[in-house]
């Protein structure tokens, strides 16, 4: 065969294998850490509103009262000091901080948040914060796969990887979705989709998952749902107008979010006070609905089922979209994964009276729609509702749903809950994943070919002299010998420092100078910007691959913007195909009656 190029798929060379290896241990530990977590989340809930030392799992709802309201903001108060003298990193969900840690602090997370997350996410959450376990145990997960990357000779992108893989095996354990995790990295924290990083991170979430049954006591699927039939036409068409009601549910919640946090930033005392402050909040509103307290799996569950009233859920929905945003703009610790759940469970039950179908169907479906506009996750929010109910006939459906959510917060939000924490601390996201344009072009494709090139016997004053002249562009030409084979190149900056009794010397003794640093003209174009940027040089040589003597053209900075070129024309030049070759047929036609 002609014309096959010796690149592959995928660039990956055996690191891979070590990344593997280190992942197995990353998935066993996040097991551990979200057991722990859980327990810890259990004996605080005891211990702040039933008053025995247990780690049973036990709902604030069941014990509260007048005399309970102040106990949220015990726990904020702690959580603010714990903040303030131990990490300001505690603050919040969890995932603006990985993501922030993965983009900009070279996937470097220090020991202490992996012990400080999980304590004050288990005070903020058992003294009943509206909040979910699944945050912390993400970051606290990355952290432990940071710090092992730490431990071993690892790059800032492998030591992201095992981070990412930390994270994702945590969520795994806690609501029993690897599947949903993996994509969960793909979707919103490894921005790649790469072998290097997606199998280990793969391996994690499936060692986190075999060792769930025995860490955890709960079965799966965590929410098990009766058996749907097929959907029908109207349903499938029913579908569309909740997502964009989820979307706009999203938007409002991502807005009052942070209006709230702003609102907060004007508060005139220092904000290791402020999660008391949200806890006065949370304590009130948990007076009068008692079930916006603490994780909140129990009401997921009801509403999955159907039960409630569209009047009570509305009374729910409106008291914890309240004390969750409160909450989380005071800068407390805690998870919005079950929150978002149980927000768009509650929803569903609310609209489910104006929707064909069965009852059950709706609260799945605006589950899936918050997490997809919300989260800007649209394939992970299909996935996690399908692995924690097993409801498989709901998936087109939940497609419907997700991607209209995620197509309205597109449109109408510049960025998620998520990444608009990120921006605010001065870091810009952009969430889109395409292919490189520098990988779709080598180096032949872009390449000066036939470059003018000097002697090898020229003097060096000469060369200067050509430089001098005014119709010179470039600002370097290789050096050829009598043979034409490629010995070297020469810059302008090379003449820059030359003494006047060295003006006789020839070219090629500016050779032996510098090394010639050329490319081949099947390598990528990204490969040749790399090694441009590695070695510090402005242009390099494409030889022949059999006879790196043989010049066959040269590349430039300017030379590697086609490529970019080419995608922006792609992007944006618009044409109607058929009018083109319309009019090329018309041109060939009178071309043969001329």
């Amino acid at each position: 065969m002609k014309n096959v190029t010796t690149r592959g798929d995928f660039a990956v060379n055996r690191r891979l294998v070590i990344l593997i290896l280190l992942a197995i241990p990353i998935g066993a530990m996040s097991s551990v850490l979200g057991w722990l977590l859980l327990r810890l989340i259990g004996l605080v809930t005891n211990l702040f509103f039933f008053h025995t030392w247990s780690f049973e799992t036990r709902s604030p709802a069941l014990t509260y009262g007048a005399w309970t309201i102040l106990v949220p903001v015990v726990g904020g108060l702690i959580i603010g000091l714990m903040a303030r003298y131990g990490s300001e990193r505690i603050r919040g969900h969890g995932i603006p901080e990985a993501l922030e840690a993965i983009l900009f602090g070279k996937s470097i997370m220090k020991p202490k948040v992996a012990i400080l997350k999980p304590l004050s996410s288990a005070i903020s959450i058992g003294s009943g914060g509206p909040f979910g376990a699944e945050g912390p145990i993400i970051m606290t997960g990355g952290a432990f796969g940071s710090i092992l990357g730490q431990i071993f000779s690892l790059t800032s992108a492998e030591r992201k990887t095992l981070l990412v893989a930390g994270a994702s095996a945590g969520m795994t354990v806690i609501f029993g979705t690897p599947m949903a995790a993996v994509l969960l990295a793909v979707e919103l924290l490894l921005f790649e989709w790469r072998p290097r990083s997606l199998i280990p991170v793969a391996t994690a979430c499936l060692v986190a998952s075999a060792l769930r049954p025995w860490v955890m006591d709960d079965p799966l699927p965590l929410f098990p749902l009766p058996p749907l039939t097929m959907l029908t036409t109207s349903e499938l068409a029913a579908a569309v107008p909740v997502g964009i009601a989820a979307g706009l549910v999203s938007w409002m919640l991502s807005t009052v979010l942070y209006r709230l946090e702003d609102a907060f930033h004007s508060l005139p005392f220092h904000w290791s006070w402020w999660p008391a402050l949200g806890g006065l909040v949370v304590g009130i509103g948990g007076y009068f609905e008692p079930r916006v307290l603490g994780v909140g799996y129990e009401v997921i569950e009801s509403f999955l089922r159907g039960e409630g009233t569209p009047a009570t859920a509305a009374t729910f929905l409106g008291i914890k979209a309240l004390v969750w945003a409160v909450a989380l703009a005071s800068g407390t610790s805690g998870g919005v994964l079950a929150p978002l759940l149980m927000m768009g469970a509650g929803m569903g039950v609310v609209c489910a009276p104006l929707l064909p179908g069965p009852a059950s169907l709706w609260p799945l479906v605006g589950m899936t729609g918050i997490m997809g506009g919300m989260m800007r996750s649209p394939l992970t929010a299909v996935v996690f509702a399908l692995e924690l109910t097993e409801s498989i006939h709901a998936l087109p459906i939940l497609l419907v749903a997700s991607f209209s959510a995620y197509g309205f917060t597109v449109l109408v939000m510049k960025r998620s809950i998520l990444t608009e924490k990120v921006a605010r601390r001065g870091f810009d996201l952009f969430r889109e994943y395409t292919v490189d344009p520098l990988e779709q072009l080598r180096a032949k494709d872009v390449m000066t070919r036939d470059p003018e090139t000097v002697s090898a016997l020229s003097s060096l004053k000469q060369l200067s002299a050509m430089f001098r002249e005014s119709h010179r562009k470039h600002r370097g030409y290789p050096i050829v010998d009598d043979t034409g084979q490629l010995c070297g190149i020469v810059t302008a900056s090379d003449l820059l420092n030359i003494q006047p009794e060295d003006w006789e010397d020839k070219a090629t003794d500016l050779a032996p100078k510098r090394s010639l640093i050329v490319a081949f003209p099947d390598e990528s174009c990204k490969t040749v910007a790399e090694r441009m940027s590695v070695e510090g040089v402005g242009r390099v040589m494409v030889v022949d691959t059999k006879d790196a003597g043989k010049l066959l053209g040269i590349i430039t900075r300017s030379d590697l913007l086609k490529a970019r070129h080419r995608h922006i024309t792609e992007e944006q030049s618009r044409e109607s195909v058929f009018k083109r070759k319309a009019k090329e047929a018309l041109r060939r036609k009178h071309e043969k009656k001329t």
